[in-house]
């Protein structure tokens, strides 16, 4: 009996069911007081949140304590009372009770209406855990830097629109007996949109308008052959270099021959106006200055190429010539002077970089001082010049014979069309030469290529007698009429007597 009255002694001193003295108050007892002097009023929802009323501090997160609220909250849920939990629990119950199929309309509002009145909400809308009150604003002047990774939003760059560039030509012509000469310029389009291509001994044009084809003229001896074709600028006459070492000059409105200059003693294989100065290059390696306007026509020679001149272009601002020859030169000369002599003019550069023959010639529109020469198929490079410092900005090697280039302005794009291998036309990115499409269609060698007056389509002439029409820089509606409001009309310099 003695030890199961010390067992006895020993569980009454083990037992914790006795209030304990001089404790401090449990979490939960202190939850509970703080409830009680809060609770919720008649008709006032209990989701308000307590910082509502508060300004906000003009620092975002300055003076803020991370501390629970005193108010039965903490800092993950701002309000969480003792009814909210007795709905929480009275709805988690709820959803597992079966749904009576036979509850009235009315029944259903007399328990909005109750609840409305016991709980100053609808029941039916209440949430477990809700977050009252609304967010605070940013005070005025306040820059968020942080960095956005995602985002629903579309940018500027996924709505840019990017053009479409066809692979294959608007159109095709045929160009029968067209003489398959590397070194000759065979194909020009004037302002008034009409093509010139020159056929063996003669000259057909193709109004790009209406379609109508013209013969303006043929060669008396069968021998003889086109060698060049070059329009005015302002469209309404024709220079035409020939095998029999001539310049003739044609009214194309009246298809009559004007003139007719010899001064070469060699076939004219390049023709580049000035003005009322026509330049043409020989195979002699002479560059002859023609004034159209008098009857002793040719004021200059230039001689600066051993072998023929194949290239020849007049820079935009007329300032400057540039050549380029089968012996792998790039000449650079200056303006005609006024009453000066013949072979007084001087070099203003001469690169020798190229390895191949340089026919492919092209000023830049809106950089006037910028040259691109293209070699032949032992050079196959893209070199850009900078005239006035005499230095090569930038050189590319396009793997395939250079015959012509083109700067096509509505994109500030460089146009090149090749021969072997590749014998189709590449458009690049000026100036980071990156390559923006090919045209491929060519069977043969690209020979010439030209850009039409509002510069929206290339033509190219290539070895498989075909002419093909490349719409691949049309401008948007609203570019292209801007820039037709900026077109002013051009008079003709060439109107005087032509002798």
């Amino acid at each position: 009996m003695a030890q199961f009255g010390f067992e006895n002694d020993i569980h009454s001193i083990l037992k914790l069911d006795m209030p304990i003295i001089n404790a401090p108050m449990a979490r939960w007892q202190r939850k509970a007081s703080s409830t009680n002097t809060s609770g919720l009023s008649p008709g006032k929802s209990a989701n308000v949140s307590l910082s509502s009323s508060k300004t906000p501090n003009k620092t975002p997160g300055k003076n803020k304590k991370l501390t629970p609220s005193k108010m039965g909250g903490d800092r993950f849920i701002p309000i969480r009372n003792t009814k909210q939990m007795d709905v929480a629990s009275f709805l988690l119950t709820k959803e597992n009770e079966a749904v009576d199929t036979n509850k009235t309309a009315g029944t259903a509002e007399n328990q909005k209406a109750w609840s409305m009145s016991l709980n100053g909400y609808n029941i039916e809308d209440a949430k477990i855990l809700h977050l009252g009150g609304k967010p605070l604003n940013a005070p005025e002047g306040y820059q968020n830097n942080l960095k956005v990774l995602y985002s629903q939003a579309t940018t500027p760059a996924s709505i840019k629109k990017t053009r479409y560039i066809s692979s294959a030509p608007d159109r095709i012509l045929d160009a029968p007996e067209l003489r398959n000469d590397f070194y000759l310029n065979l194909l020009d389009w004037s302002s008034r949109n009409v093509i010139a291509v020159a056929l063996h001994n003669s000259v057909y044009l193709w109004d790009a308008s209406q379609g109508d084809i013209t013969l303006l003229m043929k060669l008396e001896r069968e021998e003889d052959y086109i060698c060049s074709l070059s329009w005015t600028k302002e469209g309404s006459y024709l220079a035409i270099g020939t095998s029999d070492c001539k310049v003739q000059l044609w009214d194309v409105e009246m298809q009559k021959r004007l003139r007719s200059m010899a001064s070469h003693t060699a076939r004219v294989g390049s023709l580049s106006w000035n003005d009322h100065v026509l330049s043409s290059g020989s195979r002699s390696g002479h560059i002859h200055h023609h004034d159209v306007r008098v009857a002793d026509h040719h004021i200059a020679t230039l001689s600066g190429h051993s072998q023929e001149v194949c290239g020849l272009q007049w820079s935009p601002d007329g300032r400057y010539l540039a050549s380029g020859g089968n012996d792998n030169l790039v000449c650079v000369w200056p303006r005609v002077q006024e009453g000066s002599a013949s072979n007084s003019s001087q070099v203003v550069r001469c690169w020798s970089e190229h390895q191949g023959a340089v026919k492919a010639l092209a000023w830049c529109p809106w950089q006037t001082n910028i040259l691109a020469s293209g070699g032949g198929t032992s050079d196959r490079h893209i070199r850009i010049w900078n005239v006035n410092s005499g230095s090569c900005i930038s050189s590319l090697d396009t793997q395939s014979q250079i015959s012509s280039l083109v700067f096509a302005p509505n994109y500030k794009e460089l146009v090149s069309g090749h021969g072997y291998a590749h014998n189709n036309v590449t458009i690049w990115m000026y100036p980071s030469l990156t390559k923006v499409s090919e045209l491929n269609g060519h069977e043969d060698r690209v020979l010439s290529l030209i850009l039409s007056p509002d510069c929206s389509t290339i033509a190219t002439v290539a070895g498989d007698e075909t002419i093909r029409l490349w719409n691949s820089f049309e401008l948007d509606p609203v570019k292209k009429k801007a820039k037709e409001r900026m077109a002013k009309p051009t008079s003709s310099v060439i109107h005087q007597s032509i002798r």
